[in-house]
C-alpha cells in the first residue's frame, strides 16, 4: 500500500493518530451512504404503488425511531469531533526541547536555515527522534509546507509567522511539496527531507561549512543597525531591554497584554509603533522594507538567544 500514492509511508508519530482519523470518517461516510442508497432502493420496491387507486396507509410515526437516528448520528460526530480534537491539539504545541529550524517561502523554492548557521534549499535535514520544530513565512505569496510521509501541513503565509512541528521515527528520504497553488511554476516548488540517524545528522552538520550560527549572525546585523544605543543590556535606556523578554508577558501602554513570540517581535521590528511597551516612546524607526526575511529571522533568533524570563529569573 505504501506504492500507492494516496496512502504514503508513515514516517512520524502523529502519521498513525492522522489516518486513524481518516479511515474512520472513510468508514462512516460509506456505511451511512451504503445504508441510505440501500433503503432507498428497499422502500421504493417495498412501499411501490401497486394499483392506480391504491391508497397509502397513513404513516403516524415512531419516536423510539426518531430519537434512535436523532442520537446516534450526534454521538458519533461527538466522538469523531473528540478524537479530532486530540490529535489536533497534539500536534499544535511543539514539545519545548525540539529542535528549532527556519524556512522562508519564495517563489518557487523552500529556504531553510539550521541555528547552527546552515542553510538549505528545497532539502532539509533532520534527525530521527528528534522532535523538529519550523518558523516560517513568505516573501511573497501564500505557500504551503506539506511533508506527505509526516502527515503535516500548514500554510506560510506573508508578513506573518506560522508553526508546524513533527517528530520523525523512520531514517529515509521524503517528498517535501507546496500544497497551496502559488503561481505558474508552483508544481516544481518541491523538495526532499532526509531522515538520518543521530550519529549521521551530526556528521552532516560538521561536514557543512559555515562562518556563524543565526543567533550570532543576528546580534552582528543587531550592533550594524545600531539597535544597542536603545536596547542597552545592561540598563533600560530609550528602548526595552531585551535580554529574556522573549516568551515573557508584555505590558503595553494601551494596559493591554500580549506575549512576545516570534510574531510579536517581527512586528515590533517592521512596525515599531504598533504596539508601544508601557513607559517608553515611540522612537524606534521602521525597518520594513530594509530587512529581509532571513535578516528578521536571525535578528529573531539572536533575541531569543538573550534568554527567557524565566531563565533570567530564575537561573541556569
Amino acid at each position: 500500500m505504501t506504492d500507492f500514492p494516496l496512502l504514503p509511508e508513515q514516517a512520524s508519530t502523529i502519521a498513525q493518530s492522522v489516518d486513524t482519523l481518516y479511515w474512520v470518517l472513510v468508514a462512516i461516510s460509506v456505511f451511512f451512504t451504503v445504508l441510505i442508497f440501500a433503503l432507498i432502493f428497499v422502500f421504493a420496491i417495498r412501499y411501490r404503488r401497486r394499483r392506480p387507486d391504491e391508497i397509502p396507509r397513513p404513516i403516524l410515526g415512531s419516536l423510539r425511531l426518531e430519537l434512535f437516528w436523532s442520537i446516534t448520528p450526534g454521538i458519533i460526530a461527538i466522538a469523531v469531533f473528540a478524537y479530532g480534537t486530540v490529535v489536533y491539539f497534539r500536534n499544535s504545541a511543539p514539545p519545548a526541547d525540539a529542535m528549532e529550524m527556519f524556512v522562508v517561502g519564495k517563489q518557487w523554492m523552500w529556504k531553510i536555515q539550521h541555528p547552527e548557521g546552515h542553510r538549505e534549499i528545497n532539502e532539509l535535514h533532520v534527525p530521527v527522534g528528534r522532535p523538529v520544530k519550523l518558523v516560517m513565512t513568505t516573501e511573497d505569496v501564500i505557500h504551503s509546507f506539506y511533508i506527505p510521509a509526516f502527515r503535516v501541513k500548514m500554510d506560510v503565509v506573508p508578513g506573518r509567522y506560522t508553526t508546524m512541528w513533527f517528530q520523525p521515527t523512520k531514517v529515509g528520504k521524503y517528498h517535501l511539496f507546496c500544497a497551496e497553488y502559488c503561481g505558474t511554476e508552483h508544481s516544481r516548488m518541491k523538495g526532499w527531507v532526509y531522515v538520518m540517524e543521530p550519529v549521521d545528522y551530526e556528521n552532516w552538520l560538521s561536514g557543512k561549512a559555515t562562518t556563524e550560527t543565526m543567533a550570532a549572525a543576528g546580534e552582528r546585523l543587531f550592533q550594524k543597525l545600531g539597535c544597542q544605543s536603545c536596547h542597552r543590556a545592561d540598563a533600560p535606556g530609550r528602548g526595552p531591554v531585551l535580554a529574556g523578554v522573549f516568551g515573557s508577558t508584555v505590558v503595553l501602554a494601551t494596559g493591554e497584554k500580549v506575549v512576545a513570540d516570534e510574531s510579536y517581535l517581527r512586528e515590533s521590528i517592521l512596525r515599531p509603533q504598533a504596539k508601544i511597551v508601557a513607559g517608553y516612546r515611540t522612537l524606534m524607526p521602521t525597518f520594513e522594507g530594509q530587512l529581509t526575511e532571513e535578516q528578521l529571522l536571525q535578528l529573531i533568533a539572536y533575541i531569543k538567544s538573550l534568554g527567557t524570563r524565566e531563565r533570567i529569573d530564575t537561573g541556569p
